[in-house]
């Protein structure tokens, strides 16, 4: 049982590992969710004992340890919280930069900010000029 638990555990974690390695933000962050779900069984396989329920009255013989199961229950907790701050980050980076590839956001990054070190706006949309012969005619050309 120890074995196939250990087995598990390590195809998780490399799979997370693999994962973290792609190019596209949305694998990153599922690699990261399968590293920290590797993390809860090693936790959860590090405290497998078996035994009676410790409710008082203790009974005679060996009982189980609640505490590893109250850790693996606040990292499960934690997981999914960093999962969902992290989709949620990821989804701004598309809306932002319609792609979710790491290469692509950082060349975009980088455009804005040799943009911002030119002095240019880029957020700002440039306004078509009048030319000077709509202005002597007195014509609104927008």
């Amino acid at each position: 049982m120890i074995l196939f638990l250990s087995l598990v555990i390590a195809v998780v974690f490399g799979s997370g590992a693999f994962l973290i390695l792609q190019r596209d933000l949305f694998r990153v962050v599922v690699g990261i969710v399968l590293i920290s779900n590797a993390a809860n069984l090693f936790i959860i396989s590090a405290g497998l004992t078996r035994g009676e329920p410790p409710i008082y009255p203790l009974p005679e013989g060996p009982v189980a340890d609640p505490l590893v199961q109250a850790m693996a229950l606040t990292a499960i907790v934690i997981s999914s919280s960093v999962a969902a701050l992290l989709l949620s980050l990821v989804y701004r980076l598309y809306l932002a930069h319609d792609s979710v590839d790491i290469e692509d956001v950082s060349a975009a990054e980088m455009r804005e900010a040799e943009a911002l070190e030119r002095g240019d706006d880029p957020e700002k949309e440039e306004e078509p000029k009048e030319s000077p012969a709509d202005v002597e005619l007195g014509e609104d050309t927008r």
